[in-house]
């Protein structure tokens, strides 16, 4: 697992550029555009599980999804950040995208640190140190592990018919 650590108010349009808004839709279209104008070497080099550390405000901006789905595509296991905007954090939801907000983690964490999820216990491992994040509602990890709010409803509904 890799780290990747922005600064505060990282928007939309630096996580997704907005002039690929009307030609990119799928996964495999947003990831080589993904962070390009603020960090050129995330599309890259991102790894499944990567973890990406963040100021306050990430995802500003606009409504739009592909920053959140290409995050997502990208099996990036979670965004730490000090705070995030209301309408990313839902689209993260909506998409199974693991949002985190830890601000004392935000600010200890050092390149290099190892990092550690414990998300039942609501407590991250940051270079040794230990700290505390309100535990994850079970319905927001599953729909995280389902892989989105479309599929997990749809797992619902299946349930439900008993197919």
């Amino acid at each position: 697992m890799r780290t990747w650590k922005y600064g505060d108010d990282i928007n939309t349009d630096m996580l997704f550029p907005g002039k690929y808004t009307y030609t990119c839709s799928t996964p495999d279209e947003i990831m080589p555009h993904l962070l390009e104008d603020l960090d050129p070497s995330f599309a890259g080099n991102v790894k499944e599980g990567d973890i990406i550390f963040a100021g306050a405000n990430f995802g500003c901006g606009s409504s739009r999804e592909q920053p959140v789905l290409g995050l997502r595509s990208a099996d990036v296991a979670a965004v730490v950040a000090k705070s995030f905007a209301r309408i990313f954090y839902r689209a993260a939801i909506n998409q199974g995208l693991l949002l985190i907000e830890c601000p004392a983690a935000v600010d200890a964490y050092r390149k290099g640190d190892a990092v550690e999820l414990d998300l039942v216990a609501g407590q991250i491992r940051v270079g040794g140190q230990e700290f505390s994040f309100p535990s994850l509602p079970p319905e927001i990890l599953a729909i995280r592990d389902a892989g989105g709010l479309l599929e997990y409803t749809r797992e619902k509904l299946a349930q439900r018919s008993g197919t």
